[in-house]
């Protein structure tokens, strides 16, 4: 079985880090990672940029928004630091966060380290994994659905969160932002995400008690252990989380649920949840309804709001792309994944399937 498929690759071009500088502060803020360090940086993910350290035997990783970013909410260290530190004691599905730096000066922009969590990450469609038939894809998929419901129950109070959102309102609030976020960002027509975003404004259902949400929960943002996937070993990104409708979270999850089916567009960005295996995405609300007890009857709802989202993050990558404020080439074809997400949704509108 191989051990880690998200290893750590040459740092892209114009997304270095002053190794010299680094070294010199986390030398003086944190024992035992001394003399210089090796940095490479993993490739996947869209949004915040994540580095592997090296210190003679240690491990560290580092996270720290994109060059060129301006949203704020979405790339504050600070804020996913806050939310390692106080899960930690609670959750035993995070990594072990061990220094926050807010200096600007240090690398360019604030960052955190934190410990790595090795094991087995599931990217991309396909992945090239020794071992994993239909029953092992089986076994990580149940696993993936439960640890969503985990998150949803963890006590807040307990993790001293229980002020870290607004969860009254919460619906509206996110259906009207990522409206905003969407004109802000803009660049083409796109008339499905139009008629997606008008019927999510026009059938908004009342709130569901809040509870924490992780925002972004799909294969790759969570670590089986090694040779193991009956279970998760961490929950990564955590960026976005916060106290909210947990059906607004399992809406986000199912849309980048993709099945054999869907848009070839979709599949070449989406986990391996199109193999042998896996749950269809009816299957995977029915899983997490009958572990946490909630009603899903109206998952159509989020479903939509799933795929407006992904569309919109999407667009807004996208955008900053064609400023010229990245050079990562993935980021050149994400108009085509908009197009694809906001057909998906008119599909789902029209069937009244998800």
């Amino acid at each position: 079985m191989s051990e880690a498929l998200d290893k750590p690759r040459t740092v892209r071009v114009g997304e270095e880090l002053d190794v010299d500088q680094l070294a010199e502060y986390l030398g003086a803020h944190l024992d035992g990672f001394d003399g210089p360090i090796e940095v490479a940086q993993f490739p996947s993910g869209y949004s915040n940029l994540t580095y592997l350290l090296k210190a003679g035997d240690r491990e560290l990783v580092l996270r720290r928004p994109p060059f060129g970013a301006n949203i704020k909410s979405g790339h504050d260290m600070s804020r996913e630091w806050n939310v390692l530190s106080a899960l930690s004691p609670v959750f035993d599905r995070v990594p072990r966060p061990l220094h926050n730096c807010a200096d600007s000066d240090v690398i360019g922009a604030p960052f955190y380290v934190m410990e790595r969590v090795r094991g087995v990450i599931l990217r991309g469609s396909d992945p090239q994994v020794e071992g994993l038939d239909e029953a092992t894809m089986h076994e990580a998929c149940h696993a993936l659905i439960d640890t969503l419901a985990d998150i949803h129950s963890v006590d807040v109070a307990a993790a001293g969160l229980q002020d870290f959102g607004r969860p009254e309102g919460y619906v509206q609030r996110q259906i009207e932002g990522w409206t905003r976020r969407w004109e802000r960002a803009k660049t083409d027509e796109v008339p499905s995400i139009d008629v997606a975003m008008q019927w999510l404004a026009d059938h908004m259902p009342p709130d569901l008690d809040g509870v924490l949400i992780h925002n972004d929960f799909k294969y790759d943002n969570v670590v089986y252990p090694p040779g193991e996937f009956a279970r998760v070993a961490a929950v990564l990104d955590w960026e976005m989380c916060t106290l909210g409708d947990p059906l607004m979270d399992l809406g986000t999850s199912l849309a980048y649920w993709i099945e054999p089916e869907d848009d070839a567009v979709l599949q070449t960005v989406a986990g391996p949840t199109a193999k042998p295996g896996n749950l269809r995405r009816r299957e995977v609300a029915q899983r997490y309804a009958a572990r946490t007890g909630t009603d899903v009857d109206d998952i159509l709802f989020y479903y939509v709001y799933g795929l407006f989202k992904v569309a919109v993050i999407g667009q807004q990558i996208y955008a900053r792309f064609k400023q010229g404020h990245s050079k990562d080439p993935r980021f050149g074809g994400l108009i085509f994944l908009v197009n694809a997400a906001g057909a998906r949704a008119v599909t789902a509108l029209e069937s009244g399937e998800i």
